[in-house]
């Protein structure tokens, strides 16, 4: 049995491995009470932002950043969530051209169960491995973005000359 899910690992395309992972990421997301009109990636967004309010002011530009999605995109995104009732666009004091993105008292009463949340689930995704196969699995896994992002440097550079 162990002999055939070696073979299976060993056989599997990284790229169905990790949207199998992301998929179980996203159906273990969609328990937390409360987040249940929020579609996966507004989830991420606001757990995103809920997190880095703690220590920093937060603006769209770090949203699709952080999330490597299109201005048009996070733009839409963040309009729903400012519809629902998660999260309210402040002018920043620092200047007045962007607007910091800012959790509501609704967001705000989701915290504890997104921070608890957040904490069990890479409690479970961790177990049973060992730091050093962390390690190289980050770095790996890291690798593996910045090989996917220069893909698409690549095709905005073509994009833009073609203009």
């Amino acid at each position: 049995m162990m002999q055939d899910n070696d073979e299976k690992i060993r056989n599997m395309h990284m790229g169905l491995l990790i949207h199998t992972l992301s998929n179980q990421m996203k159906r273990a997301c969609s328990d937390i009470g409360g987040t249940e009109e929020l579609t996966p990636i507004q989830r991420h967004i606001l757990k995103y932002i809920l997190l880095n309010t703690l220590c920093r002011d937060v603006y769209q530009k770090d949203i699709e950043a952080e999330f490597q999605i299109r201005k048009s995109t996070v733009t839409g995104i963040l309009k729903l969530m400012e519809k629902n009732g998660f999260i309210e666009r402040v002018n920043s004091e620092k200047d007045a051209r962007y607007k910091r993105l800012v959790p509501t008292e609704k967001a705000e009463g989701l915290r504890p169960s997104i921070m608890e949340h957040i904490r069990e689930t890479e409690e479970r995704l961790v177990r049973g491995i060992p730091e050093e196969e962390l390690a190289v699995c980050r770095s790996v896994m890291y690798r593996m973005l910045d090989n996917l992002a220069e893909k698409n440097r690549e095709n905005k550079e073509v994009e833009q000359k073609d203009e």
